[in-house]
């Protein structure tokens, strides 16, 4: 049975009052009172819940053996910083950007980008797709059985991304055209805090690189074929954790 997501603080001297949505879930899944199922908060805590009663949008469990784990989350952190794609890819790249192990995850608007949501008139629609990739992120959690909620930040200009000033050291673009392989730039490097930063379709601009390369971007390649936006991102953080860590790599399979 996958794990649900329950906020906390959580308490085991006395019941706890499920969500509407938990309740559901266990509906869907005919989950019956006596049964256990396990639990997390988003925060690296998981439990043991007994369910106690069912009744509509609302129900009670007992919680157990609350403890801390996060085995599944990487000793560093990977920031993906993607280009906002049209349609319903960016659903997609959120969804398996978590399953593979990004911790935040950044929609950035590109000079290329097709979806366009960074006008003031926008905010109303940016909003909506922030919470809508939210839920995209709770549920990919829980069926991958993470701990820990990743962090999706506000969508923003390309430019103002760069300026912002808490960014990790080793920052990469990916980009097909690059004469760098990421490759090479992993193996130099010890496994520390990155960011993967990945073009719209199109890619990204001669400009946006070159804006980029100023922040200390260094601008990479994964290989000789030209990979969708959809796809590049998960590749790269693939390819960082069979690099930096392949024990942990091979516990995701």
């Amino acid at each position: 049975m996958p794990q649900f997501y329950l906020p906390g603080p959580w308490e085991s001297q006395k019941p706890t009052l499920l969500t509407s949505e938990v309740c559901h879930h266990l509906r869907v899944r005919r989950v019956q009172v006596g049964e256990s199922f396990p639990i997390f908060d988003g925060k690296g805590q998981i439990a043991k819940a007994e369910l106690l009663s069912l009744s509509g949008k609302s129900g009670l469990a007992q919680l157990s053996d609350i403890r801390t784990d996060t085995h599944r989350e990487a000793p560093y952190a990977i920031t993906l910083a993607q280009g906002l794609a049209g349609g319903d890819k960016m659903d997609w790249i959120v969804e398996k950007a978590i399953e593979t192990g990004a911790q935040i995850i950044v929609p950035l608007q590109c000079e290329r980008s097709i979806l366009k949501l960074t006008r003031s008139s926008d905010q109303d629609r940016a909003q909506k797709r922030l919470t809508h990739w939210n839920g995209i992120i709770q549920a990919a959690c829980e069926q991958c059985d993470r701990t820990v909620l990743a962090h999706i930040e506000p969508i923003q200009n390309f430019a103002t991304y760069l300026k912002a000033s808490s960014k990790p050291a080793l920052k990469l673009l990916l980009s097909p055209d690059a004469s760098k392989s990421m490759y090479s730039v992993l193996i130099e490097n010890t496994p520390q805090d990155i960011v993967l930063m990945i073009g719209p379709e199109g890619g990204h601009s001669p400009e946006e690189e070159a804006q980029a390369q100023a922040a200390g971007y260094q601008i990479v390649s994964l290989g000789e074929r030209v990979l969708r936006t959809e796809t590049a991102g998960l590749v790269a953080i693939t390819a960082v954790h069979s690099i930096w860590n392949p024990e942990m790599q091979n516990r995701l399979k």
